[in-house]
């Protein structure tokens, strides 16, 4: 990566870094490191913990101060759909960061594993975390309402923030009387970057299979696909 690539991404952001070693770091996964150890900077899993956490709290505060009569239920639902892997994984594919990326070899062949979406969604963080670390929560918080929060009325619209798990489980009552279950198929990475397999049954019966970085998000992504694949 050379210096050019990342003033192209300061202006695709539309931020001029006063420090450009935080979005640089803020682009590179601890695979790259493993192969060069001797590069100049760290990898952006720091950045990621802080990114989180103010993406949490400048979506949260929009959510309190726009929604004055919505229960504390329906807006931790509403957050949950802003913040989850799968929309970040949006988001870093709308402004086009996947390019940016310090990846190892084999990250970089792997461009469409799930994995990858993981990892673009974590870069999202760090990067919301290196712009707030140079440039401050307000301009934290105009990338998050430009790039995060104008997906709401979409999230809305389609009623996406129902949690697909207890949609499953009602519809799977209704229809079949029968409780689903999950069972953990598949475990893979290291510790710190896991990505589980989940099983979704009906019974016996496999119905789809989730995947994501906990537990509970790969049953959530099976439970997505198992609505879809059944129809409900």
């Amino acid at each position: 990566m050379s210096v050019n690539d990342l003033t192209k991404l300061q202006k695709r952001l539309g931020i001029d870094f006063k420090n450009e070693g935080l979005l640089k770091q803020a682009m590179v996964h601890r695979s790259y490191l493993n192969e060069h150890p001797d590069f100049n900077v760290g990898h952006n899993e720091r950045l990621e913990f802080l990114g989180d956490a103010v993406l949490e709290i400048i979506v949260t505060e929009f959510l309190y101060l726009n929604f004055m009569t919505t229960p504390e239920g329906d807006l931790t639902n509403w957050r949950a759909s802003l913040v989850n892997a799968k929309m970040l994984y949006e988001v870093a594919t709308e402004i086009g960061i996947e390019s940016y990326l310090y990846l190892s070899k084999g990250e970089t062949k792997d461009k469409d594993k799930k994995s990858r979406q993981f990892i673009l969604a974590n870069a999202v963080e760090a990067l919301i975390g290196a712009i707030y670390l140079d440039q401050g929560i307000d301009t934290a918080k105009l990338f998050v309402l430009k790039n995060v929060v104008s997906k709401l009325d979409d999230i809305l619209e389609n009623q996406s923030y129902l949690d697909p798990k207890s949609r499953f489980q009602e519809k799977a009552q209704e229809m079949q009387g029968i409780t689903p279950n999950y069972q953990i198929i598949d475990e893979e990475g290291p510790d710190h970057a896991k990505i589980f397999t989940v099983g979704l049954y009906l019974g016996e019966k496999l119905i789809i299979t989730g995947q994501g970085s906990s537990k509970q998000e790969a049953q959530v992504d099976a439970a997505a696909k198992g609505l879809k694949k059944m129809n409900w």
